[in-house]
């Protein structure tokens, strides 16, 4: 079986996949206030998508930034498909502070997340955050635990439980259209130069110590002196991110749980490390090749592979039942093979 929706479908229910649930809290004859906090790379593309995609009425009253350059450009992001001129924040707590907004968007780097949510729930609003939910597992516990507790809709950004792939593969499942599934392989493939390597984001030409926050965005990370590659490229390193596991294996973990009804792991082994470029300039802490074994507890298993030097089998998950195989690539086909 193969299945192939549009891009423009896809991108649409992707990007701020966010609104349904968020928005859906706001009352039925209201416009819904939004506090945004981030606007950089992840939280400028929300901006566009929410405006592009949402089914609500919303407005973007506030924004939050600790660069002033992502500031000003998130601002006239809002202005420009918003009609509106939002209030303007580099310290998330003056934002929340805010008694008229309902819900905020956190699209900050990951070990920010935390504190974050913690203080939004706190001042009562809903939450979009993007993944991963929380730097360490024990921080994501204490979210959900708080989340629960005020009765506020969270919802986190792992968009593909979105794509109708996905939702179509999770009804074959339930449909025991390949019998009962043990073992789940999935993979992320990628590749760029030696001159580019991943996550080294450009560092915008007129970045400095004057008009980045440093300490707002280290928050409770080590303190370290002003570094344009840990605030500008911080996937790269520990401090601020888990790497692979938490940008990119997060997604494929929460949709093998999606699609086979599957919730926590009891164990998991993994391996890695930098593999791919070596020269001493570079400095990433964060492995560029990596595997990792996941055991659940009812005899289910999912073995993942992550390498930044080969694109060939691009991105997939494979779904082994003992009757037959769905696979989904790339997110953009559907592949049912009968055993």
């Amino acid at each position: 079986m193969s299945e192939q929706p549009s891009r423009r479908d896809f991108v649409k229910s992707a990007g701020l996949a966010a609104a349904p649930a968020v928005l859906s809290a706001q009352n039925a004859n209201s416009e819904l206030q939004l506090g945004w906090i981030g606007t950089g790379g992840r939280g400028y593309y929300l901006l566009e998508r929410a405006y592009k995609g949402s089914g609500g009425p919303f407005k973007v009253v506030a924004t939050c930034d600790t660069y002033a350059g992502n500031l000003a450009r998130g601002k006239d992001r809002i202005q420009t498909m918003g009609g509106n001129s939002p209030k303007t924040f580099v310290d998330y707590k003056e934002l929340l502070a805010d008694k008229s907004i309902d819900a905020v968007v956190i699209a900050t780097p990951e070990h920010l997340h935390y504190p974050m949510a913690i203080a939004a729930l706190k001042a009562n609003k809903h939450i979009y955050l993007e993944k991963p939910l929380a730097h360490t597992i024990e921080e994501g516990a204490e979210i959900v635990k708080l989340a629960e507790k005020s009765g506020k809709v969270v919802q986190v950004g792992t968009q593909n439980r979105s794509n109708s792939l996905y939702i179509k593969a999770k009804e074959m499942v339930a449909q025991g259209m390949i019998g009962d599934i043990h073992y789940v392989r999935a993979f992320w493939y990628r590749n760029t130069l030696p001159d580019n390597p991943a996550w080294r984001y450009a560092i915008p030409p007129d970045a400095n110590e004057q008009n980045t926050d440093w300490q707002k965005f280290l928050g409770a990370a080590p303190k370290k002196p002003f570094h344009k590659g840990r605030y500008y490229q911080w996937r790269l390193y520990w401090d601020y991110s888990g790497g692979i596991s938490t940008d990119l294996l997060v997604h494929q973990t929460d949709i093998t749980n999606f699609v086979c009804g599957k919730t926590t792991p009891v164990s998991c082994v993994a391996s890695g490390g930098v593999y791919r470029w070596t020269d001493a300039a570079d400095d990433r802490e964060v492995p560029d090749t990596f595997s990792a074994l996941y055991e659940y507890p009812d005899k289910f298993h999912i073995n993942y592979s992550c390498y930044f030097g080969n694109e060939k089998y691009g991105y997939g998950e494979q779904f082994m039942g003992n009757e037959g195989t769905i696979e989904v690539l790339n997110r953009q086909i559907l592949n049912s093979t009968p055993e």
